[in-house]
């Protein structure tokens, strides 16, 4: 089940699924470790006699944000329960606190006495073994811990603060399901102290007049020890649950304000995901500068992995989003990662030390990730890497430069990790073609050379020219010269005549060069990185090849990543090449954005961005890719490529829109967002 609602400040991090559980929860970093490894933690309601886990199969949930906030706002109501409920959720942005307001309100003409119930699914450090929980009446608390992690849980109402009602018990073992159950006759056992694999449930008592409502609160404080999880919890109380949410509402209000952009008359609907966009992009960025690419741990079923890692293409798209929003704090916190960081954490540093390039991904600390691209082909080693990878990080640094004219930050990041970067760019190229030696695609499906890639070589050269003339390097000539020779035999090996466009790639099989002519949405990269004319004729008609066979005719539309994708596809038509990806339709969108020259061709540019913002959910959560008919999410959400990408090409419209008026080609228009303030 795809995640809605996260939640985060850098170190923590909790997701919810569209049945308003938590399923991932992270600390002490983004990515890493999930203590929740997906199993839900329920909230449940007794009344009367009558019990409920809240859930989409009875209740009616309404799941959203409070507007430019990382503050859930959430409704749910039961068709035989006279009450209707408002939660509120919070994790604190500077204390690793996560809070929880439930509002109860009572519809009917009489007192009512609800209980509900917190159950909490506690896995430290990524395993169910050698867990306890246990009651602790100095602070009437209950504690999970296992080494170095512990979780203080507690609750508080409008009458009484502490755990009065609780349960502690076995779960998934010798056929007991969890002590979730104890909660459904409405009373808890009270069990002092449970050790394994253990849960646990707080519940709360109510009493609510006719018409009337009351407000409770569940927090839990999060640590590495004893003493830091009580300072917390002293501190929430001290501030109380309530101050604490309205402090991160107001904090994350005045976060966004750097994000302000005037978007020139586009629907208000793209202005609140654009966003909402950064704002989901700030919970998926761990505080040492990782940026992971999703936190959604259902992915786990196909091959039991997740996304939890750090791309470096993905990380250098969200750099240059972020940087071009007004956040580079985060952008240079990912780029020093990169250059200090991952570096220093590849399999072999002598390797490393005589190539430079980065691998396929990392960890949220910077250690190497799992990976399934082989050292070996046939008897030959090969490097198990995707290149563009390489290259748009010294893209991203050199983007970073430009926006903030910061010489200083991007100081560090030169010597370690530029040069070596482009260096390896230059070496790794055929003498007989020019173009860049075989790596791996940009969808980690297969191996040769592909127009994507060069089109990012070429990038990460130009912007390594750009940073050693900065640097006074002499290598500066040497780097755009090498772009311009790779930009030549792009032009002269991956164009195809025969179709008047470019080809996806080169692909070798037993010493053969096979072109691949496959049309595959990633071409349009040469207009974003590999510096392309969009108006030039094998451009545009490249362009052209994109949207007429990669549209998908059926449902409501969209890009498929190329032809005859496969990756959890969901069905075979004609009329369906693939799965509709926010991505690859946004790409074509900053395509149109490059090439228009009018108001006109502007504007028609706004379907595509619209089709990205209406597939997400009612919080602004966007996905991987979705089913072409129904919408349904397929693979993970949220995905931070996907955030990225949104805010990349709302900002290229802005900037078209503005240099268009600029030459008075467009009249001055309303703006569109939230009144200026």
């Amino acid at each position: 089940m795809p995640r809605d609602l996260p939640i985060g400040n850098g170190t923590l991090l909790a997701a919810f699924d569209f049945d308003y559980q938590i399923r991932d929860f992270y600390y002490p970093r983004v990515g890493k470790e999930n203590h929740a490894l997906g199993y839900p933690w329920r909230f449940g309601v007794w009344l009367e006699g009558e019990f409920s886990w809240l859930g989409r199969g009875s209740w009616a949930l309404h799941r959203d944000y409070i507007a430019d906030t990382l503050v859930t706002s959430v409704s749910a109501t039961h068709p035989r329960f006279p009450l209707r409920l408002y939660f509120n959720d919070a994790v604190d942005y500077e204390k690793n606190i996560l809070v929880r307001r439930v509002r109860v309100q009572n519809l009917s003409t009489r007192t009512l006495a609800p209980r509900i119930f917190f159950h909490t699914d506690l896995n430290a450090m990524e395993n169910e073994i050698g867990d306890t929980v246990f009651f602790d009446p100095k602070n009437a608390c209950l504690i999970h811990y296992k080494g170095p992690r512990y979780f203080l849980t507690s609750c508080a109402t409008e009458a009484t603060l502490g755990v009065t009602h609780f349960a502690t018990g076995t779960k998934r073992n010798r056929g007991l399901e969890g002590t979730w159950r104890d909660a459904e006759d409405g009373e808890l056992g009270g069990n002092p102290i449970s050790q394994g694999a253990v849960d646990s449930v707080i519940g709360i008592h109510l009493s609510i007049d006719a018409g009337q409502e009351t407000v409770c609160h569940y927090w839990m404080a999060v640590g590495e020890n004893y003493r830091e999880v009580e300072e917390l919890h002293r501190l929430a109380i001290q501030l109380g649950p309530d101050r604490l949410i309205e402090r991160n509402t107001d904090y994350w209000r005045r976060w966004i304000l750097a994000g302000e952009k005037d978007f020139y008359g586009l629907p208000p609907l793209l202005a609140e995901r654009y966003r909402r966009s950064l704002l989901v992009l700030r919970t998926q960025i761990d505080r040492g500068g990782a940026v992971i690419a999703a936190n959604d741990t259902d992915i786990r079923q196909f091959n039991q992995d997740t996304y939890s890692y750090m791309w470096p293409r993905d990380g250098a798209v969200v750099s240059q989003a972020l940087d071009r929003a007004g956040y580079g704090g985060l952008s240079q916190r990912f780029l020093e990662f990169c250059a200090q960081k991952a570096v220093n954490y590849n399999y072999s540093a002598s390797i490393l030390a005589e190539t430079g390039f980065l691998m396929h991904k990392y960890n949220p600390d910077g250690s190497v990730g799992s990976s399934w691209q082989p050292w070996l082909q046939g008897e030959e080693m090969v490097f198990p890497i995707q290149e563009d990878e390489t290259a748009l990080v010294i893209w991203a640094i050199w983007n970073h430069y430009l926006v903030h004219r910061d010489i200083e930050a991007i100081r560090p990041l030169y010597s370690p990790f530029v040069e070596r970067a482009a260096d390896f760019l230059m070496d790794f190229r055929s003498d007989k073609t020019g173009l860049p030696l075989p790596s791996y695609d940009l969808w980690e499906e297969r191996r040769g050379v592909f127009t994507y890639t060069t089109a990012t070589v070429i990038a990460g050269l130009k912007a390594a020219a750009g940073l050693a003339t900065l640097f006074q390097d002499a290598r500066a000539e040497a780097y755009l010269a090498g772009a311009l020779e790779v930009r030549e035999a792009l032009d002269r090996h991956l164009y195809c005549q025969r179709d008047g466009r470019f080809a996806r790639g080169i692909l070798f099989d037993d010493g053969l060069q096979i072109r691949d002519s496959t049309v595959d949405a990633s071409l349009l990269g040469l207009v974003v990185f590999g510096g392309y004319d969009p108006l030039d004729e094998r451009m545009a008609r490249t362009a052209q090849a994109v949207e007429e066979r990669l549209w998908v005719k059926v449902g409501s539309g969209g890009v498929a990543r190329y032809e005859g994708d496969s990756y959890q596809r969901a069905m075979e038509s004609a009329g369906a090449p693939g799965n509709p990806w926010v991505i690859c339709t946004l790409w074509l969108a900053q395509y149109r954005i490059a090439a228009a020259g009018s108001r006109k061709s502007l504007e028609d540019v706004i379907p595509l961005l619209a089709w990205a913002a209406e597939r997400a959910l009612p919080s602004g959560i966007l996905p991987e890719q979705v089913h072409p008919v129904t919408g349904e999410f397929l693979s993970v959400s949220p995905l931070t490529w996907s955030h990225a990408t949104l805010v990349a090409a709302m900002l290229d419209y802005a900037e078209k829109a503005k240099a268009m008026r600029r030459r008075s080609d467009i009249p001055d228009l309303a703006f569109s967002g939230r009144d200026r303030r």
